[in-house]
């Protein structure tokens, strides 16, 4: 009877058995490429990201892209080795809104210790996110990572292009911002 009971609640609180599912396949070069275009989670945390980077790191703007790329692929490594990672759907779409926040209030003459935590706190968030992609990865997950990493990297640089095109005007930099923020907020409420 207690065994039943705490099967039936473990069944009741358990998530789902494949992370992040609902954007497709998730098999090779080709969807790997697809996803980070297609799935708007996504989508918005690389451009935010190379958002921030364009506005705030002139010099360095690789940095920010640096850091969400290694860590992906560290967070994927951790799934690989079949480690678990807590509420990582919840991770991510908090990670579309904490990009947008950093996008809004960040600026260029800010402290260098704000920038260092705003990389290690990208690098948290891009965690999460390589790890549900190497979770719900089939078939050829090393080529399905490769054409993810390759669509991540194009994004960051889409973002760091416009951040760049519109430097001089710090209320576009604050819109695309809070339009994320907002985005990631309206994706928590379902």
């Amino acid at each position: 009877m207690k065994k039943s009971a705490i099967a039936a609640l473990a069944t009741l609180i358990a998530g789902p058995a494949l992370a992040h599912t609902g954007h497709g396949d998730a098999n090779g070069f080709l969807h790997g490429l697809e996803h980070p275009v297609f799935g708007p989670d996504h989508l918005l945390a690389m451009l935010a990201v190379g958002l921030w980077s364009g506005f705030v790191l002139p010099t360095r703007f690789w940095a920010g892209a640096a850091a969400f790329m290694g860590a992906m692929a560290l967070g994927a490594g951790v799934s690989w080795a079949g480690i678990g990672y807590p509420m990582v759907e919840t991770v991510i779409v908090a990670s579309v809104v904490v990009f947008g926040l950093l996008t809004l209030v960040s600026r260029r003459d800010q402290p260098g210790w704000i920038t260092g935590a705003s990389l290690a706190a990208i690098a948290v968030f891009a965690s999460a996110h390589g790890h549900a992609h190497a979770t719900e990865a089939a078939g050829n997950a090393i080529a399905y990572l490769s054409g993810f990493l390759i669509s991540t990297a194009a994004l960051h640089l889409a973002g760091i292009g416009i951040a760049r095109a519109v430097a001089t005007r710090p209320l576009v930099q604050r819109a695309m911002g809070a339009g994320i923020a907002l985005s990631g907020l309206w994706m928590m409420a379902g």
